[in-house]
């Protein structure tokens, strides 16, 4: 176990092309949205940098834009932490997700491609059974996954810039709450494979609404079970 709580293997290993700076930002990006980094985490520069092999400057000017794009907390004589977000900030985000993802889904059913489709059945497998095997960061790694290829399938390039602008934080806000959801998400998953493969549009919308609304309602069931 690394002194910062990073489980051994989870530092990403930080690839050549590209300035440093944005590297070193993608690299803790990705520990804050796989959740290796917790909320309310303390980050320290020195151990950070010698954790991703790199000096403490790039980290710093990480840690600042990451401040600046709200994952991370910057607070006067204490340093960085990794932010923790509101019931608010969760509700207001997921919300959108809904909105974007079952406009999306009604999108996909009028334009999907049988390649599309193979793919996702293929992604619902392969979720299946990182459910059966409990392995919830492949879960979560594949529900994204999924989840974008029904954005592809949509084919409004708008629509897809504005779920990626979200994108990296419902898979934050959707892992603590992936093993509860289980296989009743990947149930859900393949309800909208067989609305979007019939092209109906009207079901795979209200599905798709559906199947948002509950991952919802299961993180603030979480958090009201922390609470209480």
């Amino acid at each position: 176990m690394l002194s910062t709580g990073l489980p051994q293997g989870a530092v990403p290993k930080l690839e050549r092309p590209g300035p440093l700076r944005e590297r070193v930002y993608e690299a803790l990006l990705e520990l804050i949205t796989t959740r290796a980094l917790q909320p309310g985490q303390h980050l320290v520069e020195s151990e950070l940098a010698g954790h991703l092999g790199v000096s403490r400057q790039p980290v710093r000017e990480a840690l600042q834009r990451l401040n600046t794009d709200g994952w991370v907390d910057l607070r006067p004589a204490q340093g960085a932490f990794v932010h923790e977000p509101t019931e608010a900030e969760a509700d207001q985000l997921l919300s959108v997700r809904t909105l974007l993802e079952a406009e999306a889904a009604g999108l996909a059913a009028q334009h999907s491609t049988e390649p599309g489709v193979l793919k996702m059945l293929e992604l619902c497998e392969q979720g299946e059974q990182a459910v059966r095997d409990d392995n919830v960061d492949r879960a979560v790694a594949l529900n994204a996954e999924f989840h974008a290829t029904i954005m592809e399938q949509a084919q409004n390039a708008v629509l897809a810039e504005l779920a990626e602008q979200v994108g990296r934080r419902v898979r934050w806000y959707y892992t603590p709450v992936a093993r509860q959801r289980g296989k009743q998400s990947w149930i859900e998953h393949r309800e909208l494979i067989e609305a979007i493969a019939t092209g109906d549009g009207l079901r795979a919308t209200k599905i798709m609404r559906e199947h948002t609304e509950h991952t919802r309602r299961t993180y603030h069931e979480r958090l009201g079970a922390k609470e209480s």
